[in-house]
């Protein structure tokens, strides 16, 4: 019995995944003004980042088509689990659900489950390794899929961007409060329930508000031993590695991650924007 797992675009992996047959990745395209790129191994983030900020048009996305999500479920693997951004986000979600009802008209029935990650980047990539650690104990499918969203609800997804406009532009940010002066350099902490963004705190400059945001995030934390550390980044590893050391500081994980975000976490982050999950 094998397994394929198919993810959108907005899942940062390591490198080395992108090479594994078990995976597939289902491009997003993205949009700057006048330019236009498919978020595949052709991304350029240096690029893509200049683009965005030479531009006075906000940075957009648009999810992959049912079709292209379907044939992604033609597979000769027994079970096939795909994993979207969250649903608050994109309608990746509903393009990979309305995929299953397609491949089952035209190649009958299989074993497929589509998640809604309710969160992105690195939570995405959370999503991938657990369905890996399921299988991997030989667990029904049935039971997979349970598991599943048990721990995608219980999943953490904090993140502190230097610039939050894109987000803003495109509407993303209806379940926080209000937004604080960006002219104070005060940088919200945000982090995301259900799918949906909500600020928690804040901090005046960057720094502090990693700091605060590592605070937040290891007093929500729980049975750290048993989880993944996986942090993405756009464009600052060295931030990254700041924040994975003040975390690993307080607490204990059994893998910790980072990775640079790919095109549609790039888009959503963007320069400088740090996302933490466990």
């Amino acid at each position: 019995m094998s397994y394929k797992i198919v993810m959108d675009s907005c899942c940062d992996m390591p490198p080395e995944y992108h090479k594994d047959p078990r995976f597939e990745f289902v491009p997003l395209a993205l949009e700057v003004g006048d330019y236009h790129i498919i978020d595949d191994e052709t991304f350029d983030q240096a690029e893509f980042l200049r683009h965005v900020a030479e531009s006075e048009e906000c940075p957009r996305s648009a999810c992959p088509s049912p079709d292209r999500f379907m044939r992604a479920y033609e597979t000769d693997a027994d079970r096939v689990y795909c994993v979207t951004l969250t649903s608050r986000l994109s309608g990746s979600y509903n393009s990979a659900l309305l995929a299953v009802d397609l491949y089952h008209e035209e190649h009958g029935d299989k074993d497929i489950f589509v998640v809604d990650s309710r969160s992105s980047c690195s939570g995405e990539a959370q999503m991938v390794f657990k369905i890996m650690d399921l299988e991997e104990q030989g667990l029904p499918f049935d039971e997979i899929c349970k598991e599943m969203e048990k721990f995608r609800d219980n999943m953490l997804t904090y993140f502190v961007l230097d610039n939050l406009e894109t987000l803003r532009k495109n509407g993303r940010l209806t379940g926080m409060k209000a937004l604080v002066a960006t002219t104070l350099n005060i940088k919200p902490i945000c982090a995301g329930e259900e799918g949906v963004i909500v600020q928690k705190g804040q901090g005046i400059g960057i720094r502090k508000a990693l700091l605060r945001m590592t605070d937040l995030f290891i007093k929500e934390l729980k049975d750290s031993e048993e989880k993944r550390l996986i942090i993405a980044h756009c464009n600052c590893y060295e931030r990254a590695m700041l924040v994975r050391d003040l975390i690993e500081a307080k607490a204990h994980f059994k893998e910790t991650i980072v990775v640079d975000t790919a095109g549609c976490g790039s888009m959503y982050c963007n320069d400088g924007g740090i996302v933490v999950t466990a």
